[in-house]
């Protein structure tokens, strides 16, 4: 059994998603959002309260028997959502120094960083190209899709690096930027460029929804449903970017005329990862007036997606916590709000994808003498 460290744990979607193979623990976790702790005990019997920039919380890995880092680093600094900060963002971006310090200092034989697609491009790529040398040039690992020319110099596609969930059984067009890197130390660094191939492209094993059709819970409670002050509000706010030559706006991801929809990516900034994921239900509760809304609900039948929803979409709900017997046994804790369920799901990762990530890494290990693995 393989011992991972769970960093930037979020709910512990990348965990899960190892776990789901068989082949890998969990040992340690580090999460320091209040919210996403509590959901984490709720789901995992643990506490994973910890800090990555907190030098007693390095010492405790220095300290422990481990051979995977698994991290989804802050992504809000190198999101298009976000102001795409980057290293300058002094208490997220930075966060990849610690993760790189951690790694420096505890020797993982392997690791799986994750963040958004955008990382590739942030200050004209110089950001993801900091990142690379900082873990093959300083920290001696090999990094999956990157290759050292005649001159030494580092090349890399990036169709490398970019996975997107909807290859990977669950209808969300959600591109994610994956590191997978090994030890040359522990590997060799020659028998590695022979032996790590690239990361898998898609699964055709999982094909859990043909469409987001079949991910939506149709005649969804009234508070999910969108006022019509509040739509005409979005439609005007489209108009108006629309007017400028932008693409910005709400869009409702499976009206009549899209014969497969997907949704776009969730996002873990909530408002603009709700309205561009509306959806249209039951005319039920047109013109009716919900409680907390200002006006009538709209009679179009447009709604937000429901946690619930998310959850299918993001692998929590229908995948990754079905037991044995066939019962799907993710659930919140009571005391985490809905509007913090849906910042939990979008800052989380697709487990199915994880899980295929999970495999490759042991596949590759499988053609590695140094470690016996049961595929």
């Amino acid at each position: 059994m393989l011992r991972c460290i769970d960093l930037c744990a979020g709910i512990g979607g990348i965990r899960r998603g190892f776990e789901m193979t068989g082949r890998f623990t969990n040992v340690l976790s580090a999460e320091i959002d209040k919210y996403a702790i509590q959901t984490y005990k709720h789901l995992y019997g643990e506490d994973p309260t910890g800090d990555v920039t907190d030098e007693i919380f390095k010492q405790k890995v220095i300290d422990i028997d481990y051979d995977v880092l698994l991290a989804g680093f802050p992504c809000q600094a190198f999101s298009r959502a976000g102001k795409e900060e980057g290293f300058l963002d002094s208490t997220r971006g930075t966060i990849f120094f610690d993760i790189a310090d951690i790694i420096k200092r505890s020797r993982p034989k392997m690791f799986l960083l994750e963040n958004v697609d955008n990382l590739l491009n942030h200050n004209s790529g110089k950001t993801f190209e900091a990142i690379l040398e900082i873990l093959i040039c300083e920290l001696d690992y090999s990094i999956v899709g990157v290759f050292e020319d005649e001159k030494g110099n580092l090349k890399w596609d990036r169709k490398s690096f970019i996975r997107n969930s909807r290859c990977f059984g669950v209808p969300q067009n959600r591109p994610r930027v994956y590191m997978m890197g090994f030890d040359n130390k522990v590997y060799g660094k020659e028998k590695l460029k022979v032996t790590v191939s690239e990361l898998p492209v898609s699964r055709d094993d999982l094909n859990m929804y043909e469409s987001l059709n079949d991910v939506l819970e149709f005649g969804a409670p009234i508070r999910y449903y969108v006022a019509s002050g509040y739509l005409d509000t979005l439609e005007r706010h489209r108009e108006r970017h629309a007017g400028k030559g932008n693409g910005f706006g709400f869009m409702v991801v499976n009206n009549d005329h899209i014969e497969n929809p997907i949704s776009n990516a969730l996002l873990a900034t909530g408002g603009s990862g709700k309205e561009r994921n509306l959806v249209k239900d039951s005319l039920e509760f047109a013109g009716m007036v919900a409680p907390n809304k200002k006006t009538p609900i709209n009679n179009q039948g447009i709604r937000h997606m429901t946690p619930r929803e998310w959850g299918k979409l993001q692998g929590f709900i229908n995948y990754a916590f079905v037991d044995n017997d066939g019962n799907d046994t993710f659930k919140f804790p009571d005391s985490v709000s809905i509007t913090q369920q849906y910042k939990q799901l979008g800052n989380s990762v697709t487990i199915p994808v994880i899980e295929s990530m999970a495999k490759h890494m042991l596949y590759i290990l499988s053609k590695l003498d140094d470690v016996e693995v049961e595929l």
